[in-house]
C-alpha cells in the first residue's frame, strides 16, 4: 500500500486517534446566528401529541429554525387549536406572526398514528392547505419532517430537505460505525459496524445506495451498500489502495482513487464493477473526486502544482484546470446542486476552515470561525451545507447557510462524529 496523501493521512489520523465515544445519544440543535430575512411563524403544540412518543411541533420548529429561513413566534396567550380550527388572525398579526400552523396526533386502532396539520397565512388571512399521514410509531419523526418540507416550500418557494437523510461515521473505542440518520441527525440507524475504520461515505443519486471505504481487509477497499437491505458488494479491491468513491449523477459510474499503477490517480468504473479506466495522468497525488451536477465534469484535489489544490476536468478525462487560487492548501470539494457554488476546506494560518466559492466569479470566503472543519456536503436544495468540525474539544456536525450567518449544531453527547454526506431527495 502506498503512502496516503497528506490530506487523507490527516483525515485517517484524526479518525483513528479519536477519543472513545459513549453510547449513541440524541442530537440537539443550537442556532447560533441571526438571519436577516427570517419568516416569523407560530407553531402550536399538536393536539394529542402529549400521548405521542414524538413531539411533532418541537421537531417541526427545530427543522424550520435550523434552515435559517424561519423564526418561531410565541402564541398570544394560551391557545388551543388543531387543523380543524378557524383562527382569528388578528391576535397573530399583533404577535408578529406571518403564518400559523396547528395540527393533531391521534393513535389509530391498528397502532399507527394519524398526523394532520394545516397552515394559514395570517397576513392575508388565507388557508394555505394541509396534509395528513397515517404512520407507524417509527415514522412519526418522518411525518414531522414532511410537514416541515410542506411549510418550507409553501412559504419560501424552495423545496425542503428535512425528510432527507445524512450518512456519517463514528468511532466508539475500537468500534467503527456507518450511520444513516434523519437530516437533523436524529433517528440514527447503523448501516455497518466494524472493528476497522470506515471512511468516505457517498450517497448514490437515487438515495438507495452508499459507497464507502472499509479497512476490514487490512487495506482500503471500496464497497457499495444497499441501504434498505444491508446487502453490499465489493466494488474496488485492486492492488494498492482503493479510496474516495464518488457517484456520477446517472448512478451508472463511480470515480475512485486507485494506486494500482503507482501513485494515487483517478479512475472511473462501472457501478456494477469491472475494469477501471484511468482518467488522470500526473506525477502528483490526485484524489477526492466529485462529479458536477450535470455529470460533465469532475472536481478533484491534486498536489501536481506542489500543494493540494482543487482542479476541474472533463468527466471522461482531459486537461484539468485549476479552480482554487487563494491559499496554499485546499481540499474536500463539494459542488452545489445548481453547480454555482463550491464548498471546500482551506488551511488558513494552520487552521482548517470551511470556504464557499461562487464558481462563475471565483470569489471565495471563509464562513466559519472554527479551526478544524472537514468534509462539507450540500443539502439537495443547495441552501445548507453539513460539515464536521471540532468544538469544545470534541467532534461534531454542523449545518450552515451558504453565507455562514445561520449555523446549527447537530451534536452527540460527547461523541466523535465525522464525514457527513447529505443524501438526495426521494426518501
Amino acid at each position: 500500500m502506498t503512502s496516503p496523501a497528506p490530506w487523507r493521512r490527516r483525515h485517517l489520523i484524526g479518525l483513528l486517534g479519536a477519543a472513545a465515544l459513549p453510547a449513541w445519544a440524541q442530537f440537539r440543535v443550537e442556532v447560533t446566528g441571526v438571519g436577516l430575512t427570517q419568516l416569523p411563524i407560530a407553531i402550536l403544540p399538536f393536539r394529542g401529541e402529549d400521548q405521542s412518543p414524538q413531539k411533532i411541533a418541537a421537531i417541526l420548529r427545530a427543522d424550520l429554525e435550523r434552515s435559517g429561513q424561519f423564526r418561531a413566534i410565541a402564541p398570544p396567550g394560551i391557545v388551543v387549536m388543531d387543523e380543524t380550527s378557524r383562527p382569528d388572525v388578528t391576535p397573530w398579526r399583533q404577535a408578529g406572526a406571518d403564518s400559523l400552523t396547528a395540527g393533531s396526533v391521534t393513535r389509530l386502532a391498528d397502532g399507527r398514528y394519524d398526523v394532520r396539520f394545516r397552515l394559514w397565512d395570517v397576513v392575508r388571512g388565507q388557508d394555505l392547505g394541509g396534509q395528513s399521514y397515517a404512520v407507524t410509531v417509527g415514522d412519526l419523526r418522518l411525518a414531522a419532517h414532511r410537514i416541515a418540507d410542506f411549510i418550507y416550500e409553501k412559504l419560501t418557494g424552495d423545496k425542503g430537505v428535512f425528510s432527507t437523510r445524512i450518512a456519517y461515521v463514528t468511532r466508539e473505542g475500537s468500534r467503527h460505525n456507518l450511520w444513516v440518520a434523519d437530516a437533523d441527525g436524529e433517528n440514527a440507524q447503523s448501516a455497518l459496524a466494524s472493528p476497522e475504520p470506515i471512511i468516505s461515505p457517498a450517497w448514490s443519486a437515487s438515495g438507495t445506495q452508499l459507497a464507502y471505504v472499509s479497512f476490514e481487509s487490512r487495506k482500503p477497499v471500496v464497497y457499495v451498500h444497499e441501504v434498505a437491505t444491508g446487502r453490499r458488494r465489493l466494488l474496488a479491491n485492486f492492488r494498492g489502495s482503493n479510496s474516495a468513491p464518488a457517484w456520477a449523477p446517472d448512478g451508472r459510474t463511480l470515480a475512485v482513487t486507485l494506486s494500482r499503477e503507482g501513485g494515487s490517480q483517478l479512475f472511473v468504473m462501472d457501478s456494477g464493477g469491472g475494469e477501471p479506466r484511468r482518467i488522470t495522468q500526473s506525477a502528483g497525488i490526485d484524489t477526492e473526486p466529485v462529479y458536477s451536477p450535470d455529470g460533465r465534469s469532475i472536481y478533484f484535489v491534486s498536489d501536481r502544482g506542489g500543494a493540494p489544490q482543487i482542479y476541474r476536468m472533463p468527466a471522461s478525462g482531459g486537461n484539468p484546470e485549476r479552480v482554487t487560487f487563494t491559499g496554499g492548501y485546499n481540499i474536500s470539494p463539494s459542488v452545489s446542486p445548481d453547480g454555482r457554488w463550491l464548498a471546500y476546506i482551506s488551511r488558513v494560518q494552520g487552521n482548517f476552515k470551511l470556504h464557499v466559492m461562487e464558481l462563475p466569479s471565483g470569489n471565495a470566503v471563509a464562513i466559519t470561525d472554527t479551526t478544524a472543519d472537514e468534509s462539507p456536503s450540500f443539502a439537495p436544495n443547495g441552501r445548507l451545507i453539513v460539515y464536521a468540525t471540532r468544538q469544545g474539544g470534541r467532534e461534531s456536525l454542523m449545518t450552515t447557510t451558504l453565507d455562514g450567518k445561520i449555523k446549527a449544531r447537530l451534536a452527540g453527547q460527547g461523541g466523535d462524529i465525522r464525514e457527513p454526506d447529505w443524501g438526495p431527495y426521494h426518501r
